[in-house]
């Protein structure tokens, strides 16, 4: 996100047609984790593991090698196609080799590798690429996803399969409507902060009056956010699942109805981009365990679909991120339209929690 303004000067489009290229990645997230999940449901977990690591590093090297805005385009969607698979179960290997009470904290030192990426990772990359060329980004990229690969194949455990039968077992977790529920938040809950993120890079250039120079900076306070997200998320779950993402997207509705004034004002900008990446951050990791919770025998499935539904509110967030670019309002009205999405967020979330209520009471043996 911290390179479309050289992607955009390196192919000659449009910032709004360069979004589109966190888009492509995203669909490609969306495409790959139920796919991947289920094809591959009987090879052992961590050969999976490995191989999505090389398609990555495939996909990636295609970016840096692409010529034109189109090649770019499928490059990115084959690169996104194994990382919804990968965190998902990655998240329930994790989540296995721990006692139970301390899943959420294992799901979140898994995701902890984009906190670091956020830190470090993107910075690098949005410095490389405008000293550099965009190019080289994705080619320094490629070359971690070959050592991730290396790294699985040293150090993670061998576990089996995913222990699934059929894939009509592992699809059976789509009948349960918690499922749904769980993944709406996802969709709807993630997109307001993916319409403004995508766009962080010009609205801290053009809104806020921030050198490109300071960009990677900015970028690592965003990072900083998440990862500081992601120690607490284990202590706000502590207090119910539920209760903690409905909290979560109330404040993410309004960090993101402020953030466009914020935006205006070099520190209120830096201590929102902060904000930007601590609230979803303690989320994440929340919706994850609510999906494997929910979907019982699917586990595999669910936790893969997380990362397809944050991708999908992604692409929406970028998309919708680029509407309001085209309709030519300026860079505030990205987080205002994303404001409007958490609070929808927040509704399905009360929905949901009162539905499952509502089950558990009707399960329930009723009095002599």
């Amino acid at each position: 996100m911290g390179l479309l303004p050289d992607i955009s000067r390196g192919l000659g489009i449009s910032i709004p047609q360069a979004g589109n290229a966190v888009s492509a990645y995203a669909l490609g997230v969306v495409i790959g984790a139920p796919l991947v999940t289920m094809v591959f449901a009987k090879v052992p977990r961590k050969t999976v593991l490995i191989g999505l690591m090389l398609a990555f590093f495939v996909g990636n090297v295609g970016a840096a090698l692409a010529p034109n805005y189109h090649v770019l385009l499928a490059a990115r969607v084959v690169s996104g196609m194994p990382h919804g698979a990968f965190f998902g179960l990655g998240a329930v290997v994790a989540a296995s080799l721990v006692a139970q009470h301390r899943r959420t904290w294992a799901v979140s030192m898994t995701l902890g590798g984009l906190n670091v990426a956020n830190v470090i990772g993107v910075p690098i990359a949005t410095w490389m690429g405008q000293r550099m060329g965009w190019q080289w980004p994705y080619a320094l990229v490629a070359v971690i996803g070959l050592l991730s690969a290396l790294a699985v194949l040293a150090w993670v455990p061998h576990q089996g399969t995913t222990g699934l039968v059929t894939a009509k077992k592992e699809l059976k977790a789509l009948t349960r409507p918690q499922v749904w529920f769980a993944l709406a938040i996802g969709i709807v809950g993630f997109g307001g902060m993916f319409s403004t993120f995508s766009y962080i890079a010009p609205t801290m250039t053009e809104l806020t009056g921030f050198s490109e120079a300071t960009v990677p900076l900015i970028l690592v306070v965003y990072g900083v956010g998440m990862t500081c997200g992601a120690l607490v998320s284990g202590r706000v779950a502590m207090h119910g699942l539920m209760r903690g993402i409905f909290g979560c997207l109330i404040a993410i509705a309004v960090m993101l109805a402020l953030f466009g004034y914020a935006a205006h004002y070099k520190p209120t900008a830096v201590l929102f981009v902060w904000l930007l990446g601590f609230l979803p951050t303690v989320m994440v990791p929340m919706i994850q365990i609510r999906l494997m919770d929910v979907a019982h025998e699917g586990q595999s499935l669910a936790a893969a679909l997380n990362h397809a539904t944050l991708n999908f509110a992604n692409a929406l967030g970028a998309w919708l991120g680029g509407v309001v670019l085209d309709a030519g309002l300026g860079y505030e009205w990205c987080s205002r339209v994303g404001a409007i999405l958490a609070v929808l967020g927040a509704v399905v979330a009360a929905a949901s929690a009162f539905t499952s209520r509502r089950e558990a009471a009707s399960q329930r043996p009723a009095a002599a």
